[in-house]
């Protein structure tokens, strides 16, 4: 009788492709912001409509829900926003605004869960509001992992990394913009 294979689960294969964007990008998770951002990949593997949505409505209509469907409605903003900035930041271009304005949606819609949560959740969102950036980045190495697209153009790399923070922003562009050498004149 043949063998059967096994192969690893789909969380074991986003929880890898994740370790590896942290390791190409030198940002490291701890286990609970991996996780999230590990179980949001999964959640949201099949949203289709992604590219059709508004997200500043949606944080909109969140805000004017109660009680659980806003804490549900807030957390799918967060996490669609976390994934448009850092899978699919050619979406961001084509509505002709820049990857930092789905951070700040995200942040904000984070940040709202952060204030109305219980003690053990609200953390959570806390560190998610923190590491947003970071997350983004995590998820554009993903992103080049699967070989889905090209690069940022440098102008969205470096609104990334200043929403990261000064020490990223310097490391992220250190020796990543070339300048045109003198021409030779003729």
């Amino acid at each position: 009788m043949g063998e059967i294979l096994t192969g690893p689960s789909a969380t074991e294969l986003w929880r890898d492709l994740v370790r590896e964007g942290e390791s190409r990008c030198g940002a490291t998770l701890d286990e609970d912001a991996e996780s999230y951002l590990v179980f949001t990949l999964m959640r949201h593997d099949r949203d289709a409509p992604l590219a059709h949505r508004v997200m500043a409505l949606e944080l909109l209509r969140a805000f004017e829900q109660g009680g659980r469907l806003r804490e549900q409605d807030l957390r799918d903003v967060g996490d669609r926003c976390l994934l448009i900035a850092g899978l699919y930041p050619e979406l961001a271009a084509r509505r002709r605004v820049s990857v930092d304005y789905f951070i700040s949606l995200g942040q904000v819609a984070y940040d709202d869960l952060a204030q109305r949560s219980r003690l053990a959740l609200a953390e959570l969102y806390g560190q998610l509001v923190r590491l947003f950036a970071r997350l983004v980045r995590v998820l554009l190495e993903v992103r080049r992992i699967a070989h889905t697209g090209h690069a940022l153009d440098p102008l969205a790399r470096h609104a990334l990394a200043l929403a990261a923070g000064a020490d990223v922003a310097a490391r992220e562009f250190e020796g990543s913009i070339v300048l045109p050498g003198p021409t030779r004149a003729q």
